[in-house]
């Protein structure tokens, strides 16, 4: 009788990365600032009936001992491509006590043949569309190999399940629309959530902003603010209705630099609590941005250093990202780099090796051109983070790039640059303690980067001896 009743048991997993020292919080304090919470699993669990009892584990908080957790009846796994061979371990622990594993996300999307291979049933593009008849499936032992969710019905994603996940975030998560028109090259986000741009009813947006916890919220949607008028106009009505909650929230986002060409866009978004943007200016020449794609359109002919003040003097930090290893960039872009940065006058710097990820056109390019040098599938995809140097590049061997991105860091992040930074934040009243711990947590990383370095360079030697 008992059996009957008993709950039926979800475990929805976030698998970690070993290589990727940000989620190692215990090796700087800083690194909790950089662990995000993983939003899809949450949002699944807002979709999730009520007579599953649901326990999301994000093994960026540590891994668990799942041998010693009550056996689930269904596990569910989201992975990007750098947490895949992670995502496959954990399927297999599970699948050997017979217990389902279905995996969804970007990896399993773009890598389905792969992915097939680990688990019992994969999920391609969006899950919302395709959930309920999961565990429908799940309940009555029916599995089926693949659902496809394709592009779900933004108005029908629940709102998600915040009370879930323990405490011990520095950052709440929440997505207000999906899908990016820029299309560039190396992103697989086009491909995964389609280049129409579509946003959540903003009072389900309010709404979920008040369920969450934290104080300070990362806003995850690809592009907040959009790129047409209409999308402009949608960002201005949601950043008036945020402010109008008065929901005391602090929150970072991602926007490409059109965002600051709206005086009004951006009085009213730090009005709704907007303190950061991360702005991705790619290459600090106009000649390596036409390979990525629509975004060229919005970045040429810019006063960059103008536009960033002017996001700047409404007390919002600017981050901007740089991409490392296209084709035309040749020693010395380290340095080029740090120099743009520093001149553009943003607060912090991010700059990622071009990587290419399945799905992506830069990966069919690549893969064409014998250009991708790891390739040990799946061990090799947790090197697929943007932070090694996964490729042949160019004008760079892979020493070179290595110097170079240390370089760069060194040079944006060298002390005089960083009390320069603080000073002028200062001066401005804006957060100076906050640009201070940014830009000594990315300091310190140097470090922890150059032993890492080190070690992959150790690991891919070997390989060719």
């Amino acid at each position: 009788m008992y059996e009957a009743m008993r709950a039926v048991r979800l475990y929805l997993i976030n698998p970690s990365n070993p290589l990727v020292s940000i989620v190692k919080v215990k090796e700087s304090r800083w690194n909790r600032y950089r662990v995000w919470k993983p939003l899809s699993l949450m949002v699944l669990a807002g979709l999730t009936p009520p007579e599953w009892e649901i326990s999301i584990v994000d093994e960026n908080l540590g891994v668990p001992d799942y041998s010693a957790m009550p056996r689930p009846d269904l596990v569910g796994i989201t992975a990007f491509t750098s947490q895949a061979n992670r995502a496959y371990e954990i399927a297999a622990h599970f699948r050997r006590l017979g217990v389902p594993v279905v995996m969804g996300g970007i990896h399993a999307t773009m890598c389905l043949d792969e992915a097939i291979e680990h688990v019992d049933s994969i999920v391609t593009g969006e899950a919302e569309g395709v959930w309920m008849k999961v565990l429908k499936d799940a309940l009555q032992g029916g599995l089926e190999r693949a659902y496809d969710g394709g592009i779900a019905e933004i108005s029908d994603v629940p709102l998600a399940r915040h009370n879930l996940l323990a405490k011990g975030y520095a950052l709440g998560a929440i997505q207000t629309s999906r899908g990016c028109p820029m299309n560039c090259s190396f992103c697989s986000v086009t491909a995964f959530n389609g280049a129409r741009y579509r946003q959540r009813p903003i009072p389900d947006v309010v709404r979920e902003f008040q369920s969450i916890r934290e104080k300070h919220v990362l806003v995850v949607d690809d592009n907040l603010v959009g790129t047409r008028p209409e999308h402009i106009t949608r960002a201005k009505d949601l950043f008036r209705a945020m402010a109008q909650a008065n929901l005391r929230k602090e929150w970072i986002a991602q926007a490409t630099i059109n965002f600051a060409d709206d005086e009004e866009l951006v009085a009213l978004a730090a009005r709704a609590g907007c303190r950061g943007v991360f702005i991705g200016f790619e290459s600090p020449t106009p000649e390596g941005i036409p390979g990525l794609g629509r975004k060229f359109d919005l970045l040429k002919g810019r006063d960059f250093r103008a536009a960033v003040r002017r996001i700047q003097r409404h007390n919002m930090l600017v981050a901007g990202s740089f991409i490392m290893g296209l084709d035309i960039d040749e020693p010395g872009i380290g340095k080029r780099i740090a120099e743009a940065a520093t001149q553009y006058g943003v607060d912090n710097l991010n700059v990622l090796f071009l990587t290419p990820l399945p799905g992506t056109r830069l990966w069919d390019q690549m893969k064409s051109e014998g250009r991708v040098a790891l390739d040990a599938f799946p061990e090799d995809w947790k090197y697929y983070t943007l932070t090694y140097p996964v490729a042949r590049y160019k004008h760079l061997s892979l020493d070179d790039i290595i110097q170079e991105m240390i370089s760069c860091s060194r040079g944006f992040y060298s002390m005089p640059r960083i009390l320069g930074r603080v000073w002028s934040n200062l001066w401005g009243r804006r957060k100076p303690l906050v640009s201070l711990v940014g830009n000594l947590s990315y300091r310190s990383n140097i470090r922890v980067d150059c032993e890492a370095y080190a070690a992959f360079k150790r690991q891919r030697g070997s390989r060719h001896h």
